[in-house]
């Protein structure tokens, strides 16, 4: 069987400091909406999953999530996790239908849905708030084009390839 090219753990946080006296800490969640971090009763300080870190309580406090962790009871004990990323296991997140994670979107293969153009491969997504923007390098040039139904045609992310349809004008000096 072909090993996914899919992480089986992604980042959701970065520890960033201490809170407290009693070893809590406070993490800069990487998920869209903090209090999505709070769901978690389980996560893990490797993108491996080998060492897990039980959550016993958490909050959000000014878009940053403030945790205590099981058998973490002092500030030594909490300062010795600053700078880990903590990452959960991606079969327990579910996602609506046509949507992704980012990083599975980074490296995809961009291609013409009607003549099987490449454009290149996904870098970067930029969230605008109305729809994102994918960003997409060849090396030629440099695209961008809007996730929107009308443009995105299919995305198959286990084999790494979108298929796209430009709207007219979209990249100016095609034919």
């Amino acid at each position: 069987m072909a090993q996914s090219r899919l992480s089986e753990y992604l980042e959701i946080g970065k520890i960033v400091t201490v809170h407290g006296i009693k070893g809590e800490v406070k993490i800069q969640p990487l998920c869209d909406d903090a209090s999505l971090f709070c769901e978690f009763d389980l996560l893990y300080l490797d993108k491996n999953g080998k060492t897990s870190v039980r959550i016993i309580n958490s909050r959000v406090q000014k878009n940053m999530v403030i945790a205590k962790l099981e058998n973490i009871d002092t500030v030594e004990a909490a300062q010795k996790l600053r700078n880990n990323m903590l990452y959960v296991d991606r079969n327990e997140l579910a996602l609506d239908e046509n949507t992704y994670f980012i990083c599975d979107l980074i490296g995809m293969e961009v291609v013409d849905a009607d003549c099987d153009k490449s454009y290149g491969k996904i870098y970067d997504v930029i969230e605008t708030g109305a729809n994102d923007v994918y960003c997409c390098r060849s090396e030629a040039r440099e695209y961008l084009f809007p996730a929107i139904a009308d443009v995105v045609i299919e995305t198959d992310i286990e084999a790494g390839i979108m298929k796209i349809r430009p709207l007219k004008g979209l990249f100016d000096d095609e034919d």
